[in-house]
């Protein structure tokens, strides 16, 4: 078992960062700049380590569905890579509190004066009927980002079907696309929006089938939601809410018996031997519940025999994803788009405090002085953001507060670390994140990818897709903007401006004299004023609501 270096030969103080992603390229490349900013010497400057799991460079994963629709090739997401001590490839296994050391799943020991957990989400993978083999013995109860690895017991997916979350997720979903090619996008939110979408502009055959009455709730209104879906309808997207998934069927495409006598493939899954449930239940659009999953495989009475202890299960493809009511969507890709949830696993068995994130206080700390988080894993005054643009704003903070701290460090003792936290990074609070959302469904064809610089000073949740032929069905690039409570309470003034034939529309919620949500669809001339205003929670002037529909403000 090999040991990183007990203590920095130059003394320098230790900042472990458990995440290569976004959250944590920003928390590395801004403690250099905070650390300067603070007057810091290279000297007194600390010594990061960033442990990450993936093998790429940290990469801008808001442009995935770009790099999917083929307008970015890998390389131009990726983001700078900050000066600290990169561990690619390496999975942090156990936190040791006691020592302050991260045990890695290389054998590797590193241990930390200070531990930050940017260990971001996994994707939610429903309790479908037939997602994963039928043999195990707990493959469809429990959604896969709460058990221990990505999808859980080392279980694989069926050929086909996808998660959407990794640049390794994004490659080998652009591998499998070709023009004409049946996929299916479960769930209608932002990331499954921009999904089917950069798959028609593959030219595959798109579906995409939301559980909700309408596309994007989280963000958007009904009728926001209806120009969208034209929208995605024009470019060959064909799109059913209210849709409940119960499950996908599959084939057995290698199933080899002992003796060498090579069975035919068979459909498994949702229906195993027998038929598809046709009992109608569109009305219920929430996933299949973990009762509704079949029983394990019972050996010859399921039509064939369950996985031996040692055994690799044979490869299985995907056929189709079948609805609540029966009706079979015959597909040759899944995609899952449904959602995050925060990687905890590893700060809960650490013993930190946990609910649905990492539970951190205005300074990002943990329960643990020594342990902070940020981004998706994290929760702070009982939000979890899940969005780039709060993880990026906590890097920001928490670098400001390390570096501060490590300008007058003081003694080292626990007792005193938790003293010299409170007061040194006192003016280093997160206050939590007002953060605006925006979608470009298209662009103009002569768009020339920006640098990777560019896109990492990009606004953090704002997305963007190549032209394509149906751009011209669709009346050209559809812009989105969203922020704030969308859904007026009893009480709030709305304010909505619509024009059906430039496909635009625009509403602001008001509550009392403040700005507290809004949408901007099609023209996007006012956002600028409008996120001003509702970043500032400043009372708004005495000019009449309508104002702030109209007056474009510079944006």
């Amino acid at each position: 078992m090999s040991s990183e270096s007990e203590k920095e030969p130059d003394g320098r103080h230790r900042v472990v960062v458990i995440g290569g992603g976004m959250a944590g390229a920003r928390l590395a490349q801004q403690l250099a700049v905070a650390s300067e900013a603070a007057g810091a010497g290279a000297a007194a400057a600390p010594a990061v380590t960033v442990i990450g799991e993936e093998p790429h460079a940290p990469y801008n994963r808001v442009l995935l569905a770009e790099v999917l629709a083929g307008r970015y090739a890998p390389e131009v997401v990726a983001l700078p890579t900050p000066a600290a001590h990169h561990l690619r490839g390496v999975r942090a296994v156990r936190i040791d509190r006691g020592p302050r050391t991260v045990h890695c799943d290389d054998g590797r020991l590193v241990p930390y004066d200070t531990l930050v957990l940017a260990t971001g989400s996994n994707p939610v993978l429903p309790p479908l009927r037939g997602l994963f083999e039928t043999g195990g013995t707990s493959w469809g109860h429990r959604p896969a980002a709460v058990l221990g690895d990505r999808f859980g017991g080392g279980r694989e997916l069926p050929d086909g079907v996808h998660a959407f979350r990794t640049m390794d997720d994004c490659l080998t979903l652009a591998a499998s696309v070709r023009p004409g090619v049946r996929a299916v996008v479960i769930g209608g939110g932002l990331l499954g929006v921009s999904a089917a979408r950069a798959l028609a502009q593959r030219g595959a055959q798109v579906v995409l089938a939301h559980q909700g009455e309408h596309l994007m709730e989280r963000q958007v209104d009904a009728h926001a939601a209806g120009l969208l879906r034209t929208h995605l309808e024009a470019m060959g997207v064909e799109v059913h809410t209210e849709c409940r998934v119960r499950g996908l069927r599959t084939d057995l495409v290698a199933c080899a018996d002992p003796a060498g006598a090579q069975p035919a493939p068979m459909a498994t899954g949702t229906s195993g031997t027998r038929p598809a449930d046709t009992a109608t239940d569109t009305g219920d659009a929430r996933p299949a519940d973990a009762a509704d999953a079949p029983r394990p495989a019972r050996g010859a009475d399921r039509g064939h025999r369950a996985p031996r202890a040692g055994r690799a299960p044979a490869p299985r493809a995907v056929r189709a994803v079948v609805l609540a009511d029966g009706f079979a969507l015959d597909t040759d890709i899944v995609v899952f788009a449904c959602g995050v949830r925060p990687r905890v696993g590893l700060a809960h068995a650490a013993g930190l405090d946990v609910a649905r994130g990492v539970l951190v206080d205005d300074e990002l700390r943990t329960s643990d002085p020594y342990i902070h988080a940020i981004g998706d894993c994290a929760e702070h005054d009982g939000v979890v953001y899940g969005l780039a643009g709060p993880a990026q704003e906590q890097a920001d903070v928490l670098a400001r507060a390390i570096a501060a701290r490590l300008r007058d460090p003081g003694p080292h003792q626990a007792g005193n670390q938790v003293g010299n936290q409170r007061g040194d990074a006192a003016a280093h609070r997160y206050r939590g994140t007002r953060a605006l959302t925006r979608l470009t469904l298209s662009a103009p064809p002569a768009a020339a990818p920006p640098a990777a610089d560019a896109l990492a000073d990009a606004p953090a949740d704002a997305l963007s897709a190549t032209a394509t032929a149906a751009d011209a069905a669709a009346g050209g690039p559809l812009d989105l903007a969203t922020f704030g409570e969308a859904t007026p309470a009893p009480g709030d003034d709305v304010v909505q401006l619509s024009d059906a034939t430039r496909g635009a529309y625009r509403k602001v919620v008001v509550r009392q004299d403040r700005l507290v949500g809004g949408i901007l669809l099609g023209d996007l001339g006012t956002v600028g004023a409008l996120a001003r205003a509702w970043e500032g929670d400043a009372p708004l002037p005495a000019a009449p609501l309508l104002h702030l529909l109209t007056n474009d403000g510079g944006s």
